[in-house]
């Protein structure tokens, strides 16, 4: 599928996402008092064996450390892009991709054997079975709080949440996808001395409070950011993860819809990519 039409995709997994709450007589009827946000909206599947957080239940969670957070996904995909504090784990061996469920021993194995644990699974949406399918094997392996994030990280994005790549998902995208877009978030003079291939300075030294403000606002006039498709894959990375999450968390306020920092340091990535 283009990367042009995952806007539109994320947009109707949103609605989706009210509509099914909606029909599933668990929502109270909208009104002035009762109002919800779509940061609080879950999937609210009828017959549900574990039960889910909001957006915003998963970005407190994140914040307090009050549960762990696994991505059900394959390694690769989550190494590509994933939700900044989430771990993952190995898939069960011997299943066809069409079945793929991360093997709930070594999620026993992270949290040492301790199935009270609180757990959050999550993976590509409501239309995605290995969230789903993980939290079945994790119940019948005796846990007993676990629960799921099921909009997943299409409607995480779309809602300006950071997703964070690693070093073998960066190497992955620039072999492979050249329509990506490497951003600098160093300073300029830094960027002069040298950075990787493909590589576009917006540093983090010329961010401003707002949007449409700053170097924001310039990089979007000049070209340096891709104002003809707000779906274009952006990776950031920096003198270091907290320099490229800032930058990153910048652009995802500016619509743009597929970004992710890399949490290591250039030093880290520059040998590795020419």
């Amino acid at each position: 599928m283009k990367r042009s039409c995952a806007f539109r995709i994320a947009m109707a997994i949103i609605a989706a996402t009210l509509l099914l709450a909606a029909s599933s007589g668990v929502t109270r009827p909208l009104d002035a008092q009762t109002s919800t946000s779509i940061f609080q909206a879950t999937l609210a599947e009828s017959n549900q064996g574990t039960g889910e957080v909001s957006t915003d239940e998963l970005q407190r969670i994140l914040r307090d450390r009050s549960a762990t957070v696994f991505d059900a996904r394959p390694p690769r995909e989550y190494a590509i892009s994933h939700i900044p504090g989430a771990i993952n784990v190995v898939g069960k061996l011997g299943l066809p991709a069409s079945q793929y469920v991360a093997d709930a021993a070594e999620i026993e194995r992270v949290l040492a054997a301790n199935k009270s644990a609180a757990v959050v699974l999550y993976c590509s949406g409501p239309f995605c079975g290995r969230s789903k399918r993980l939290s079945e094997e994790l119940v019948k392996a005796g846990f007993t709080n676990v629960r799921r994030y099921q909009v997943g990280i299409p409607v995480w994005r779309a809602l300006g949440g950071p997703t964070q790549i690693e070093l073998e998902g960066i190497l992955h995208v620039h072999e492979l996808d050249r329509s990506a877009v490497f951003v600098d978030a160093r300073d300029g003079a830094e960027f002069l001395r040298g950075s990787i291939p493909r590589a576009v300075s917006v540093p983090a030294s010329g961010l401003e409070r707002g949007k449409d403000v700053g170097e924001m606002r310039r990089a979007k006039d000049d070209g340096r950011l891709p104002m003809e498709d707000h779906n274009t894959r952006l990776i950031v990375f920096g003198r270091d993860g907290t320099q490229a999450r800032l930058v990153a968390e910048a652009i995802s306020g500016e619509a743009f819809h597929n970004v992710t920092f890399y949490d290591g340091t250039f030093e880290s990535l520059r040998g590795h990519i020419r």
